[in-house]
């Protein structure tokens, strides 16, 4: 198929690279020229100087940007992708973003006969990199069908949850259970080396059992070690957070755990961590380290 895929940071990069290695004819934007420039020489594409001009004659147009801000300037401007889009194309958005924003792009695409997803990711940098993420999708069953084997190129799971905007609450769902495990992972290595443990070896037996987890599993040699440069940081989690936590006020979920570690991950930015990756709330409980 002939797609767009509208910023390439950390996640898009790999995923855009993902459809290129399909076979997909793939053009690419980014606010950053250079970066664009960087992936056609990475992999078989082209790229464009507007949203507009990527999104020109595409079948599907993914976007994965920054936030409600971003998606708006790349989607709803004279040069964002809603104006060079044509008719029965579908935008895919792949942004973190609010449920807000998702039905308000559905309604404007809808306006100009463009099919719209929100189809936020979870996985991280890696799942990116590996094409393992998992995706969650809200919309239309017609036009998720249509684009579901497209992103198949960079996923392991993908499933559809219900109108425009469940992707983006099943996102914030992932976010909750990701700041509860963190804070308990960080309290657990810190508990087993006060208590004079060998951690690895203590990590190594209780990964295999009921505490096990993606966290526990893939962060807990780098935590022990003090190394926090690993995929997603604690500044784009923080705005994830703040996505929650405004939602929660409007649907009236109670959010005590989460709100409290979104307050331990704004220590952590004090202590000048705001790009260590999310495992860092340890450094909060060994700040001398």
């Amino acid at each position: 198929m002939k797609v767009a895929f509208i910023g390439l940071g950390v996640m898009g990069y790999p995923m855009a690279g993902h459809l290129s290695k399909a076979g997909h004819e793939v053009k690419v934007y980014n606010r950053t020229a250079t970066k664009a420039e960087a992936w056609v020489d990475d992999y078989k594409g082209s790229y464009a100087l507007t949203p507009a001009a990527a999104a020109e004659g595409a079948e599907i147009v993914f976007t994965c940007v920054g936030n409600d801000d971003d998606l708006r300037e790349v989607t709803c401007t004279e040069q964002g992708v809603l104006a060079g889009m044509q008719a029965g194309s579908i935008l895919v958005d792949h942004t973190t973003a609010s449920a807000e924003i998702a039905r308000e792009l559905a309604e404007r695409a809808a306006e100009q006969g463009v099919g719209f997803l929100d189809a936020p990711v979870s996985g991280g940098q890696a799942g990116a990199e590996n094409g393992v993420l998992s995706v969650m999708v809200g919309g239309d069953a017609r036009i998720f069908e249509k684009a579901e084997a497209v992103m198949d190129c960079y996923s392991k799971s993908i499933r559809l949850l219900g109108d425009a905007g469940s992707g983006q609450l099943a996102k914030m769902v992932n976010q909750i259970c990701i700041a509860g495990l963190v804070q308990g992972l960080a309290e657990g290595v810190h508990f087993a080396k006060r208590a004079g443990l060998d951690a690895e070896q203590v990590f190594d037996v209780i990964q295999h059992g009921a505490a096990g987890s993606w966290q526990m599993v893939n962060r807990h040699q780098t935590m022990i070690a003090d190394e926090f440069d690993f995929g997603f940081a604690v500044d784009w989690m923080r705005k994830d957070l703040n996505i929650v936590l405004e939602e929660a006020r409007k649907n009236g979920a109670k959010l005590p755990v989460t709100a409290l570690v979104d307050q331990f991950y704004a220590d952590v930015q004090s202590q000048g961590g705001g790009r260590f990756d999310t495992s860092s709330l340890l450094k909060r409980l060994e700040p001398g380290k």
